[in-house]
């Protein structure tokens, strides 16, 4: 799950609202590595780049905004869960502006996001591999 979710390129797959993704510095992903996302986030388009924090190999990944509209830090745990692997989703941020007004809405409508995109991640991780004829 771990190689999978924090590839940077995969986000388009199992982010609903990230369209586009961009290495800023070459991968692979690695402490310093800057990788700029496009995403459609309540009717607007938002572009931001991202400075990967801290990388732990298959237990954490924290991001934090380079360039964007609002500073912003999402981390990513994998912990071990008997039968298989929990992941966690968190994203921080300190809306300006109109944004900032409408801070409430935005953390529920992020919650929900996340919520979905997490989901969307468990049923592709999920597929069964095809049998072989």
């Amino acid at each position: 799950m771990f190689s999978y979710a924090s590839e940077p390129a995969n986000a388009t797959e199992w982010y609903e609202n990230i369209k586009a993704v961009e290495w800023k510095s070459p991968p692979p992903l690695a402490v310093g590595s800057r990788i700029a996302f496009t995403a459609q986030f309540l009717g607007r388009q938002l572009t931001y780049t991202y400075e990967v924090a801290d990388l732990l190999d298959g237990e954490r990944l924290v991001m934090r905004t380079a360039e964007g509209p609002f500073p912003m830090e999402t981390t990513y745990t994998w912990v071990d869960a008997g039968s298989g692997t929990r992941m966690t989703l968190r994203n921080r941020g300190e809306p300006s502006g109109f944004s900032k007004l409408a801070a409430p809405m935005m953390a529920r409508a992020m919650r929900r996001a996340n919520q979905q995109d997490l989901g969307r991640l468990r049923r592709i991780l999920e597929v069964p591999a095809p049998v072989p004829r």
